[in-house]
């Protein structure tokens, strides 16, 4: 009878080779809450945003309710419609160029703080790289010796 072929244990080989070349754990997880850093910062530039942006919404629609109280009034005289027409139209102008700019100034507040994080962020991701990479490489160069002594 013939004797059946056994199937070599890869287990046992990809335990061994793991712990020869160790990870580590500790770069990853600072590279994790370094992310989740970034992320709270960009969160809170955000929600900045959003709030003032909500101000000033809220205020032109107050603004803009009362000029109309003024419109929506009874007058004397049928001119007296025309001039309320006239000057709600030339408030909302102003209030509109007003708001606008108001806005434009809350986006190039969020755009220059997200330009600076994401700058902060690239050269903290680059100097935890590069130190990480030294670190695996001393980690590499020591398991290469120690497996070169042992033979």
């Amino acid at each position: 009878m013939a004797k059946a072929a056994t199937t070599p244990d890869f287990s046992k080989y990809m335990t061994e080779m793991m712990a020869s070349f160790p990870l580590d754990m500790s770069a990853i997880s600072e590279s994790f809450k370094s992310q989740a850093a970034v992320s709270e910062k960009m969160s809170k530039v955000a929600l900045e945003a959003a709030e003032k942006s909500t101000e000033i919404s809220s205020k032109w629609t107050k603004d803009t309710i009362a000029k109309i109280g003024d419109v929506a009034s009874v007058k004397d005289e049928p001119a007296d419609y025309t001039k309320s027409m006239t000057d709600f139209a030339s408030a909302q102008a102003e209030m509109v160029a007003e708001n606008m700019a108001a806005f434009a100034e809350v986006a190039k507040k969020v755009q220059m703080e997200t330009v600076e994080l994401m700058m902060a962020a690239g050269k903290e991701a680059s100097e935890e790289a590069s130190a990480a990479v030294k670190k695996a490489t001393a980690e590499v160069t020591t398991a290469a010796k120690k497996a070169a002594t042992a033979k």
